[in-house]
């Protein structure tokens, strides 16, 4: 039966875990020399683009050659989901070629389609609801650098966006308490929210980002304008201000506090580049870990021997 990634609801924290724990391996490993290219060796991931993107392409398209696969570049005027042909029929006929499906899209609806109708696996590598790649590299970073998860203080500063909604998803399988600080009408997707208190999870939705800070053991923030919403970007400024992540905030959270930020970063906006290159920052250590955490997603959904 194939398995796929497209939200951290129907994946145990046991599975999760399973990720982390092969991410860590795959990246020792890899530093020490070690190749892997047995594991997805023969094996072909179609990479279906409707927003461009730098960490998200490079790591998988990188991942897959170090595995000993392939990647084939979708770019959004080579299939035009939805417009030259229906979603259902782009994931009949990708069946057909490859061995799995990575998609970074604009409505959620359409990696949900994708995966209702490929015959393969098929990861979210974004939408507009969801990143769960990402969250899966930031648990990733957290881990090596604290050495635990459960119990810690996770506190987002910005918009509920598809990041803040995914931490949620993950927080609550993993024991994270979740903090977020965010402008009324900016608050994180409220269905996400009561699942993840049905499951027992510490949600806390505040406005004030430092009564959010303090004594957090994590930092997190990301644009106030996401890609799509650039019509908005000037309102949203003026909504954010006071949401920076700068070095005053970071002096109420815990003095190990990671500083996080999933990129691309406008300094001076969500954060301070002062904040984001402070020796609490671990911003690039999460953007190495898009491929180590993204590599142990492909081999165990692809059905590589590790």
């Amino acid at each position: 039966m194939k398995r796929d990634l497209v939200s951290f609801v129907d994946w145990s924290a046991e599975e999760i875990w399973e990720v982390l724990e092969l991410g860590l391996h795959l990246k020792r490993e890899q530093r020490a020399g070690i190749r892997h290219d047995h594991i997805l060796r023969g094996k072909t991931l179609a990479m279906v683009f409707q927003k461009p993107s730098l960490r998200t392409r490079v790591s998988f398209e990188v991942g897959m050659w170090q595995l000993g696969g392939c990647a084939l570049y979708l770019g959004p005027e080579d299939i035009k989901l939805g417009q030259r042909e229906t979603v259902e029929d782009v994931a009949l006929n990708l069946s057909r070629y490859v061995d799995g499906i990575m998609a970074r899209v604009f409505g959620h609806e359409i990696v949900e389609e994708l995966a209702r109708f490929a015959t393969v696996p098929v990861v979210n590598g974004l939408s507009d609801l969801l990143h769960p790649c990402q969250v899966l590299a930031d648990m990733l970073t957290i881990w090596e650098k604290k050495r635990r998860l459960s119990g810690l203080t996770l506190s987002f500063i910005g918009d509920g966006n598809n990041v803040a909604n995914s931490l949620i998803e993950a927080s609550a399988k993993l024991r994270i308490h979740f903090r977020i600080a965010c402008p009324e009408g900016h608050e994180p997707s409220a269905r996400i929210v009561a699942e993840a208190r049905a499951l027992g999870a510490e949600i806390e939705i505040l406005r004030d980002p430092k009564q959010a800070a303090q004594d957090a053991d994590v930092l997190y923030t990301d644009v106030w304008t996401s890609m799509g919403q650039e019509a908005e970007a000037e309102i949203r400024r003026q909504k954010f201000r006071g949401y920076t992540v700068d070095l005053d905030l970071l002096s109420l959270a815990k003095p190990e506090a990671l500083v996080m930020h999933c990129l691309p970063a406008h300094y001076g906006e969500e954060i301070t580049y002062e904040a984001a290159r402070s020796k609490n920052s671990v911003i690039f250590d999460q953007a190495e870990n898009r491929l180590h955490a993204q590599k142990a997603v492909l081999a165990l959904l692809l059905g590589g021997k590790v």
